[in-house]
């Protein structure tokens, strides 16, 4: 035995650098899923050749996406700004569409730096809460299954609902993609007839799971609207078609429930500063006696093509209810999601958000 066979082995040095989607992310480049998808098919390249998934970067490595290159600062990482918006049915979650319709970034202002991410989708028909940042690494926490971000619905079902289908849909049914469930179903007041108003809760975010779960029952959803995503709550003070920037102290207890620091939001000029408050007010106030949100529903068939008259549309059931968004949640709520409407005081001093529970309006 030499004395080379008495060394201890060796331990390899932690490898430099960091992963290449979560670069891309932090910068606001896209979420690390949206990252990851582009390495696959190609997109991105690190000092002139084709990335690979787990590739890790430094300051020192060139990257471009589709052919352009990044700019990179140490300094970009410390810009998390959170956009929310209350969708109208008719708009898509993505940034283009071939067939022209249109989208929900098309009302949002654009950032001085990186870009709008989407923090989960909601369907073409499906209105309500969508939140926006341009911290890719906050995106993904909050729709990554392991943070267990819980998603509240208000939705209406046409059909008799017994206490066997409520028992079913929270134990949980077979979808086409995996088992799925309700953590929650709650009864609302409205609807009449065969129309029943519900506020129920899922844990994921998987593609119109709401809607296929009441479907697997025989019934059919004829109104869908999310009013809750995590403590982040749509109040009854942001219209349809509107959205608002969230404070910081909002950001901070939002950031916070997926383990993230805070961190403060840009600086901006006098100028800056002035157009963006004029772009809220804007955004924020109520809709003129003239002024509609765009449906894109096809027209009707008929002399002239032209549209029938838009009846006027049953609300999801809420209060009228104003102040901070974000509810901060107690510790012991923090171990039991997926309740509706986590108990504790909002940050702000406001009312406790009720996730849009109460009569419907006219």
């Amino acid at each position: 035995m030499n004395d080379q066979d008495l060394q201890e082995p060796q331990t390899l040095p932690p490898p430099a650098g960091e992963k290449l989607q979560k670069v891309l992310a932090r910068i606001g480049v896209g979420s690390r899923r949206d990252v990851e998808a582009w390495i696959s098919q190609g997109r991105i390249k690190v000092n002139g050749v084709a990335a690979t998934l787990g590739q890790r970067v430094d300051l020192h490595d060139a990257i471009a996406v589709d052919g352009k290159l990044i700019k990179r600062e140490e300094a970009a990482e410390t810009v998390r700004r959170v956009i929310m918006y209350n969708k109208p049915d008719g708009e898509i979650c993505t940034r283009d569409d071939p067939e022209g319709r249109q989208t929900v970034f098309d009302r949002l202002p654009r950032p001085k730096e990186g870009r709008w991410i989407n923090i989960g989708r909601l369907d073409i028909n499906t209105t309500g809460l969508l939140m926006f940042t341009t911290d890719g690494e906050l995106a993904n926490r909050l729709m990554h299954p392991s943070y267990e971000m819980d998603r509240e619905y208000a939705v209406r079902v046409r059909g008799e609902v017994d206490e066997d289908m409520i028992t079913r849909l929270k134990n949980g049914v077979m979808l086409e993609d995996g088992p799925a469930r309700f953590t929650d179903i709650q009864e609302a007041p409205g609807g009449e007839g065969f129309n029943h108003w519900y506020h129920c809760v899922v844990m994921e975010g998987r593609n119109r799971e709401v809607r296929r779960l009441w479907e697997s029952q025989g019934l059919v959803v004829s109104r869908l609207k999310r009013v809750r995503f995590g403590p982040v709550f749509l109040n009854s003070d942001l219209p349809m078609g509107r959205w608002r920037e969230m404070s910081q102290g909002e950001i901070d207890i939002l950031a916070a429930e997926v383990g993230l620091k805070p961190v403060a939001l840009p600086s901006l000029n006098l100028k800056s500063k002035d157009k963006l408050e004029r772009l809220q007010r804007k955004s924020t106030r109520p809709m003129g006696r003239n002024e509609r949100v765009r449906s894109l529903r096809p027209a009707a068939e008929g002399a002239g093509g032209e549209r029938p008259a838009r009846q006027p549309r049953e609300e999801a059931p809420r209060k009228g209810n104003r102040g901070s968004a974000v509810a901060e949640r107690p510790a012991d709520m923090k171990k039991r999601p997926g309740k509706p409407a986590p108990a504790g005081k909002p940050a702000g001093g406001g009312r406790q958000p009720s996730g849009g529970r109460g009569k419907p309006r006219p």
